[in-house]
């Protein structure tokens, strides 16, 4: 299985892999909370945060297997102040007006956190990294990780990569593969998430 450059196109494709990654994970069961249609509201909010990354023409990352069937994706954020694009903010307005205005602030202030232990530094962040639940174990995520610093690498102005995780059984596999912990912060009473970086 080799990583591949994902094209607009497959915004769906990368969308469905996260939502079935990540559909009890901490952020999306916090940020959506208990109101009925769970599933679809799911949809909604990562199709917005995929999408995010094509208006802004930044890197997604996949890998196919032998039926053609997409079985793991991330998604970068590159260094350096990019502009909203108008598409991506009429997307944001629309997104939030309809899933309400709890679920947009349980959003920020998870953002907020999250990034209040992010370096300052132009680096590169990898903003999602998920595998099909019936692929993973098999380093799906680790040959990501390694296309992910490549990127990096090369770039002129990258001090490195950042990523985060609320998952505490992530914490030491980011550690074995060398990313260092930068800290650790509160969203809220049930919600932590854990900052790590490696440079260049």
């Amino acid at each position: 299985m080799k990583v591949e450059f994902l094209s607009k196109d497959k915004i769906s494709e990368v969308t469905n892999v996260f939502c079935d990654a990540f559909y009890d994970y901490p952020v999306m069961r916090y940020v959506l909370g208990d109101k009925p249609g769970y599933k679809e509201r799911l949809q909604k909010l990562i199709g917005f945060f995929v999408s995010a990354r094509v208006y802004r023409e930044e890197p997604m990352l996949g890998v196919y297997n032998s039926d053609g069937l997409l079985t793991a994706a991330a998604v970068i954020t590159l260094p350096g102040d990019i502009p909203t694009p108008e598409k991506l903010t009429e997307h944001r307005n629309a997104l939030w007006k309809e899933l309400g205005p709890d679920e947009q602030l349980r959003y920020e202030t998870y953002g907020k956190a999250a990034s209040s232990i992010l370096p300052a530094e132009p680096h590169h962040h990898l903003n999602m990294i998920g595998v099909l639940p019936s692929y993973q174990g098999k380093g799906l995520a680790r040959i990501l990780i390694n296309k992910v610093e490549e990127l990096y690498a090369g770039h002129p102005v990258s001090k490195g990569l950042s990523l985060s995780t609320e998952t505490e059984s992530n914490v030491k596999f980011y550690l074995h593969i060398g990313y260092a912990l930068l800290g650790k912060t509160k969203v809220n009473d049930g919600l932590e998430t854990w900052a790590f970086f490696k440079p260049k």
